[in-house]
C-alpha cells in the first residue's frame, strides 16, 4: 500500500511543480511542491500552512469482484487546503481558494500514474498503475465566524485536519477522492 501512496503523492508534487512552480512549502528546512502527506510529517509539526495541499489517507479495502492474482485495493483520500488570501484585508480569499481548486483539478489529471518503489534509488517500476477518481469538492467555508463552526456541527461534518476553530478568517476546502491500486501481495 505504501508504494501506491508514495506514487500518488510524488505524482501530484511533480505535476504541481510543472503547473505552478511558485507553489511551494518548507517542511523541516526543505522546500518542496506544496503537496504534503500528513502521515509523513513529524509529530511536532506545526499547524497546517496556507496554500498547501494536505493529503490524509482513510479507509482501505479490497474491491470485490476482481479476478486476478493481485487484489485490487481502494484507498479513501481527503485533500485539505486553506488560504488567507494575498491582500492584507483578506478580501481575495475566495479568488485564491478558486485558484487552489483549479490547481488541484489540474494536478489530478490524468487520473493515473505508474506505481513505483521509491525505497531504492533510482526508483523501480512495479509494473502496475495507481489510478483515482476525480476529486469531489466539499463546500468552501470560512473561519472567524462562530456560525461556521455551528454549521459544521449541525451537518455532522468531521473536519479532519481542522478539528479546532481558527479565528484567523481562513477560507478552506476539503476534496475527497478514491485511489485504486493492485496489491503487491499475490492471491492464491
Amino acid at each position: 500500500m505504501q508504494f501506491a501512496k508514495d506514487s500518488f503523492l510524488l505524482a501530484l508534487q511533480q505535476r504541481l511543480a510543472g503547473l505552478n512552480p511558485a507553489r511551494t512549502v518548507t517542511i523541516n528546512g526543505a522546500t518542496v511542491p506544496a503537496v504534503v502527506a500528513v502521515e509523513n510529517l513529524p509529530p511536532a509539526a506545526s499547524e497546517p500552512q496556507p496554500n498547501t495541499f494536505y493529503i490524509e489517507w482513510g479507509t482501505a479495502a479490497v474491491v470485490a469482484g476482481h479476478a486476478g492474482t493481485s487484489a485490487l485495493m481502494s484507498l479513501d483520500c481527503v485533500i485539505s487546503y486553506y488560504t488567507l488570501g494575498t491582500a492584507q484585508t483578506m478580501v481575495d480569499r475566495g479568488r485564491v481558494l478558486g485558484q487552489l481548486d483549479n490547481e488541484l483539478l489540474g494536478i489530478c489529471q490524468p487520473t493515473n500514474t505508474e506505481k513505483l518503489d521509491y525505497t531504492q534509488s533510482p526508483s523501480a517500476d512495479l509494473g502496475t498503475t495507481v489510478f483515482w477518481t476525480q476529486p469531489v469538492f466539499g463546500e468552501a467555508t470560512t473561519s472567524g465566524v462562530e456560525e461556521n463552526t455551528a454549521a459544521y456541527q449541525s451537518r455532522g461534518v468531521k473536519r479532519a485536519m481542522y478539528e479546532q476553530f481558527y479565528p484567523d478568517g481562513r477560507a478552506e476546502r476539503r476534496a475527497q477522492l478514491t485511489v485504486y491500486f493492485f496489491s503487491e501481495v499475490t492471491l492464491s
